[in-house]
């Protein structure tokens, strides 16, 4: 996709709303998006015309660790380099949050698909020689 624009944090709610229901996952209320939207380190939209066609949230503690999540381009824009922008995009935003001498981890879960992606740009699956799987659970209220 030719003319996609990134843009650092102007991502809605009902964007991320948007994206991330187009892609299978479901969603959670309006009020916890905005929480999480609010307290991200940065938001990535890529936005085509006037369409948002993917996003990516980056948290973590601005120092060692950054951490992908919701991760979530429109199936109609796959494949098309609208994902490989956004990672650049976040990779940027890490490169310009480090000092000089620092060494940070960029982290994240990837969906089953997805795997072959990441690894093309540089990430290494866990489990693996020197770490153990990436874990997760869900809290819920």
């Amino acid at each position: 996709m030719n003319n996609v624009e990134i843009r650092r944090n102007a991502l809605g709610a009902e964007e991320f709303l948007r994206l991330f229901t187009a892609v299978g996952w479901d969603a959670p209320g309006t009020d916890q998006v905005e929480m999480a939207l609010a307290n991200s380190l940065a938001t990535f939209a890529a936005v085509s015309g006037a369409d948002v066609v993917g996003m990516v949230r980056l948290i973590g503690d601005g120092g060692m660790s950054f951490y992908i999540k919701d991760f979530a381009v429109m199936p109609a824009a796959q494949s098309q380099g609208v994902g490989s922008a956004l990672l650049a995009a976040v990779e940027g935003y890490v490169r310009e949050s480090m000092r000089p001498g620092w060494a940070v981890s960029l982290e994240l879960i990837s969906s089953q698909g997805a795997v072959a992606f990441y690894e093309r740009h540089g990430f290494e699956p866990r489990p693996n020689e020197w770490d153990g799987p990436g874990m997760l659970k869900m809290i819920r209220a």
